[in-house]
């Protein structure tokens, strides 16, 4: 892929666009009647209301939605009602691999895809299913494992857990800068 400092206003790029929050599905309604190619990735979920559950289709990515676009049509975008700017560094929009576009599109219509927390080497993550379900330690990589140290302070010990990313879920979320 072109660096960002090489890009033309005619070539289109994928960006990550930050909304409001629940303003997802109303900006990519815009977007379409303003034929700019946008995704918006959805799951199903079931909901219970006061009136019995409801199917319902989430953002697998609550406040973000993708867009193709040339330099030359971020305005159109930043315009909209609900569209709080388009990620990246300081005030220049960084472009996403067209790659992980067509990965994250092919993953979720073969309905391999769900939502999970974003997890990152280093945090502290609480163990949410089997043996060691409720334990909180701080995540790991070693070669291609994960692993959840738990640590004993009062005698200063530790040891490490091997665990599936699906059985742990971050300590606290962590804000959106």
């Amino acid at each position: 892929m072109n660096s960002p400092t090489s890009i033309t206003s005619r070539q289109r790029f994928w960006f990550a666009v930050y909304t409001m929050p629940r303003h997802e599905k109303q900006i990519f309604q815009h977007l379409q009647v303003k034929e700019v190619e946008s995704f918006l990735p959805l799951y199903s979920a079931v909901h219970q209301w006061k009136t019995g559950p409801a199917r319902v289709q989430l953002p697998f990515f609550p406040n973000y939605l993708f867009v193709h676009i040339a330099n030359e049509e971020r305005r159109q975008v930043l315009e909209l009602s609900g569209v709080r700017g388009i990620v990246g560094s300081g005030s220049k929009p960084m472009p996403l691999p067209d790659s992980d576009i067509a990965c994250l599109r092919q993953s979720i219509a073969a309905g391999w895809a769900e939502p999970h927390p974003y997890l990152n080497v280093g945090m502290q993550v609480r163990v949410i299913r089997g043996p060691f379900a409720g334990i909180e330690g701080l995540l790991v990589r070693k070669k291609s494992v994960m692993k959840v140290v738990l640590s004993i302070d009062l005698i200063m010990k530790s040891l490490a857990v091997e665990v599936s990313s699906a059985d742990i879920e971050p300590v606290r979320a962590y804000k959106v800068a």
